[in-house]
């Protein structure tokens, strides 16, 4: 059978590239031989994903929180995925990063512009029922948005916005770790001690958090972009970008679950504790944390101001989809 020169070509091609890193060709091709082909849902290992949203009650709109949340995580691991790869480029150009940057807004924009699903797609007397089955599980225990906080800016900027002027890099991690913001919302409401939900949290990751901080300590996007040379640093469109990014993660984001939890844990007069008792009208506003991943962009009376024209409206929305 006479072999086509396009087909010898590539041979003489893969040849070279398995003999250069020391492999057989031929056993390459004997395990190709015997290779089955390809298809969508094993590449994607569909039925595995599709067997995940594994409910614990019977009311249906619990596979919609579950199936969101779960989307949600996989978003995390792909704007961790661009976090890394900022971080680990030598000499970024303005282009490089104004696209990576884009990237990491694009996802947080179609994960605040779903958030409907949550807001406005399940019934609320659903919800109240099957979220008791939950506890004390909580979105609060999401590891993977506290390391996108931790690869953006160091943890200096996530102290508790009371106590920040009290903070420094020259701090241990372990202190600015102690006083990060999110651990007042897991403070018991009433006995104003950790909750279940903040302890589980701290036993699990903790180690991991403080491993992640110290490896990158003064490797951050927070530090990235301060050490870049005038003429990339200077691009208005790359500021607009860091700025957009900043404020997707630190006040959209949490405005748009704070308005799920008006929706339905705020109603008639009566706030009902978020699942595991966290303390979620003092974790969520953005207003009360004033969390920045690069505030040496930002005027001090935009920091002040901190996502303030954003709460004001949320809280107006809220209360008019409250009554409905």
């Amino acid at each position: 059978m006479e072999i086509k020169p396009e087909i010898a070509e590539r041979i003489f091609a893969l040849e070279e590239k398995f003999k250069n890193s020391g492999q057989d060709l031929a056993s390459y091709l004997d395990g190709l031989l015997h290779d089955r082909y390809l298809t969508y849902w094993d590449y994607l290992s569909i039925d595995t994903l599709l067997s995940l949203q594994k409910t614990l009650t019977h009311f249906p709109d619990e596979k919609i929180f579950i199936s969101y949340h779960q989307i949600t995580e996989l978003y995390f691991k792909l704007i961790i995925h661009e976090q890394k790869q900022i971080i680990e480029k030598e000499s970024p150009d303005a282009d490089f990063l104004i696209e990576k940057y884009n990237r990491l807004n694009r996802y947080f924009r179609i994960l605040t512009d779903s958030f409907d699903v949550m807001i406005k797609g399940m019934e609320r007397k659903q919800f109240l029922k099957f979220r008791m089955s939950l506890l004390p599980a909580s979105g609060f225990q999401s590891a993977q948005f506290r390391m996108i906080e931790i690869y953006a800016t160091p943890l200096e900027n996530l102290v508790s916005y009371q106590l920040r002027d009290q903070f420094s890099e020259k701090n241990s991690l372990e202190e600015l770790y102690e006083n990060i913001y999110w651990k007042r919302g897991g403070i018991d409401l009433k006995t104003e001690e950790k909750t279940l939900t903040l302890r589980q949290f701290e036993k699990r990751y903790t180690a991991r958090f403080l491993r992640i901080a110290s490896e990158y300590k003064g490797k951050t996007l927070f530090h990235q972009y301060k050490e870049l040379p005038d003429s990339v640093k200077n691009n208005k469109f790359l500021k607009e970008a860091l700025r957009n990014f900043d404020a997707n993660v630190n006040v959209n984001w949490p405005l748009m679950h704070m308005g799920a939890a008006y929706r339905y844990l705020n109603k008639d007069k009566e706030t009902i504790a978020a699942t595991g008792g966290t303390n979620w009208k003092e974790f969520l506003p953005p207003t009360f944390q004033k969390n920045s991943f690069f505030p040496y962009l930002w005027s001090e009376e935009e920091l002040e101001n901190w996502g303030r024209e954003w709460v004001n409206h949320m809280f107006n929305s809220e209360k008019k989809i409250a009554k409905n």
